[in-house]
């Protein structure tokens, strides 16, 4: 009998413990960054509650299609492309554009920005921006330059295949807005880049949705 309160004893105390050490935990961790997920279970929701019932003569809300991005990257990941609902964005590493430490575009840069630029003519684009980026290796001052030089340099090509109709936005970031970890060479590598997009054309499907023909 002893042995038995006392084993009841003890999960009574467990039975405690599990229930305070959540709260104590929530209060110690910073709330999740914007756009992560967690793994709190949905919510049950009474489908029979009055409260989700509509009002007589209540409709509801036309449908929204949420941005969707497709991503698409080569296999040495020298160029991607992102398409989302709005957008189309090209990023060209800086390797396969210029020598190094170079804003001289090499023989080989041509067919890749002819390329993006019959995109933009098939999308109808009117408005397209450049941008430049550096790693972070070398001044500040230094990468701004070369990634401003590097822009207008895919820029001055561009618009020699596009219509002069079309508005640029040409800027350099030098190593603002990495998108690989500057740790590494690999990641320095992804970091040099040059970056085109410009507005998905109206005639064009755009992620996610299907077409009957």
């Amino acid at each position: 009998m002893t042995r038995h309160l006392r084993h009841l004893a003890g999960a009574a105390t467990l039975t405690t413990l599990i229930l305070i050490a959540p709260s104590a935990h929530a209060d110690e961790d910073p709330p999740a960054p914007p756009g992560s997920t967690t793994t709190s279970p949905p919510p049950k929701v009474d489908a029979n509650s009055p409260g989700l019932k509509l009002a007589d003569g209540a409709t509801l809300a036309p449908a929204k299609v949420l941005d969707i991005k497709s991503v698409v990257e080569d296999l040495g990941g020298e160029e991607r492309r992102e398409d989302t609902n709005t957008d189309v964005k090209f990023a060209l590493q800086a390797e396969v554009l210029f020598p190094k430490d170079s804003s001289k575009l090499n023989p080989e840069a041509n067919a890749r920005i002819q390329a993006i630029a019959e995109e933009a003519e098939a999308q109808k684009a009117t408005d397209v921006r450049v941008f430049g980026f550096t790693d972070n290796l070398g001044s500040y001052s230094h990468g701004k330059k070369l990634s401003r030089e590097r822009a207008e340099a895919v820029h001055d090509r561009l618009a020699s295949h596009l219509g002069p109709d079309v508005t640029y936005s040409v800027r350099g970031y030098s190593e603002d807005y990495p998108i690989a970890d500057n740790g590494s060479e690999e990641g320095r590598k992804k970091n040099r880049r040059v970056e085109v997009s410009f507005p998905r054309g109206t005639t064009d499907d755009a992620p996610g949705t299907e077409t009957t023909g």
